[in-house]
């Protein structure tokens, strides 16, 4: 069987793709950054594609020869164009699948997307669902299901990295009071479950609610996440943090949290098991047994303690650029900015406008840096550089001043590396 796996960089998809390939399957892995693709499977055939962009006819060409598709891409967060990804592109995808006569198609949705849902994520991903179940009701030979999982853990996960964050403060946030309901499921379950509808020979039509055996509070998949990563968080004390305060914190981008997923998860991620087990024959994994299966390391430790402090450290390096920049151009005190630039030879326009450039400089390094931009941190670095080689080469002194003007500019570069090392794995 030869598949298609849309979305293949992704949490689900790369789980997927290489657990699919390692079963001797034909995978053929698509997504937009094919370079990257080919880093995370290697040995797995490379397909280009931008659901943003790609028509059905686009989907035509490169479907010739693939017997099953499975559509994993999906976006969340601020600035996520759902219409265009979740609906529109998957609708060409589908498109495409049926001209090509594609036997069978897999849609990872989400539940909650169904008449229920209000979110715009929701919504655009039950459009691409009622479309895909419609072309598989018109006579057509092409099986279709569409998988609407609750949470999905497992290590590299979103959800994953979230409630492991949680657990590793050092005091234990509650979330919504502590009643919001999940139901996760590990990824490994789920690739099971896709793996069993792409083999099995019986026709193909089925919309399934994908989660695990048990409801649980945020507290206790908290708890879950700090068992798995060897803390003890009933010696932990608890802080509950209010719905509007949790709302901010997502808005300001703070945190893995988005308001997408905050509104999901207050909404509740819970549905019936017992038709995923009598559709698939597949029983979930109780989530803490899947989890102990990939016992944590002091790697997952140490990232989920440093997750909640990545915003932190981009945010106080951008404030020491944008200070640098405003104090420079009007806070400093008079004449102090006139005497150093003099000890470089400049004076009157030309001093002027290397104020201007210097500050402006400073300024759109420090904007860079709180837009997330990559290599932000790094012109920092640079500019930086920049700065102390002049200063040291006209006024050493600064080295051994007490205040340690020149002294502070390693602490800033071993902030600006961490920051810069964090954006690259993000991106």
């Amino acid at each position: 069987m030869r598949v298609l796996v849309v979305g293949a960089g992704g949490f689900i998809g790369r789980h997927l793709a290489a657990r699919l390939a390692g079963e001797g399957l034909q995978v053929v892995a698509a997504g937009r950054d094919s370079k990257a693709l080919s880093h995370l499977l290697p040995g797995v055939e490379i397909v280009p594609c931008d659901l943003m962009r790609d028509g059905a006819g686009d989907w035509a060409q490169r479907l010739r020869g693939i017997d099953a598709v499975v559509n994993c891409a999906g976006v969340i967060g601020a600035g996520a164009d759902y219409g265009r990804v979740h609906q529109h592109g998957a609708i060409a995808l589908f498109d495409g699948a049926r001209a090509t006569g594609v036997g069978r198609v897999i849609q990872i949705s989400a539940l909650g997307a169904d008449e229920t849902g209000t979110t715009p994520y929701h919504r655009s991903k039950r459009a691409a669902d009622d479309h895909l179940t419609r072309l598989g009701a018109d006579g057509t030979a092409m099986g279709w299901a569409v998988l609407r999982p609750s949470l999905v853990l497992g290590r590299g996960g979103a959800s994953t990295a979230l409630f492991a964050a949680l657990a590793a403060l050092p005091v234990t946030p509650r979330l919504g009071g502590g009643h919001w309901q999940v139901q996760p499921i590990h990824v490994e379950d789920l690739v099971e479950i896709v793996g069993h509808l792409l083999r099995d020979p019986g026709p193909l039509c089925a919309r399934l609610d994908v989660v695990g055996p048990a409801a649980m509070s945020t507290d206790e998949l908290t708890a879950v996440m700090g068992r798995w990563l060897g803390l003890e968080l009933e010696r932990t004390p608890v802080l509950p943090i209010p719905r509007w305060l949790l709302a901010f914190v997502t808005r300001a981008g703070i945190g893995p949290a988005s308001p997408e997923s905050l509104t999901m998860l207050a909404a509740g991620n819970t549905a019936p098991l017992a038709p995923l087990v009598e559709a698939t024959g597949i029983m979930p994994r109780p989530i803490e047994q899947a989890l102990a299966l990939h016992p944590s390391s002091s790697a997952d430790l140490a990232m989920s303690r440093l997750a909640s402090m990545i915003p932190v450290m981009r945010w106080l390096l951008a404030l020491v650029w944008l200070a640098g920049g405003l104090v420079s151009l009007g806070l400093a005190p008079a004449g102090t900015t006139d005497a150093m630039l003099a000890r470089l030879g400049l004076a009157g326009t030309a001093a002027m406008v290397a104020l201007w450039v210097g500050s402006l400089a400073d300024i759109a390094v420090g904007l860079a840096i709180l837009a997330r931009r990559r290599g932000g941190a790094l012109a920092g670095v640079m500019l930086m550089g920049g700065y102390t080689t002049i200063l040291s080469a006209v006024a050493p002194e600064l080295w051994t001043d007490p205040f340690g003007p020149l002294v502070k500019n390693l602490a800033v570069l071993g902030l600006s590396l961490a920051v810069h090392a964090l954006e690259m794995r993000r991106g």
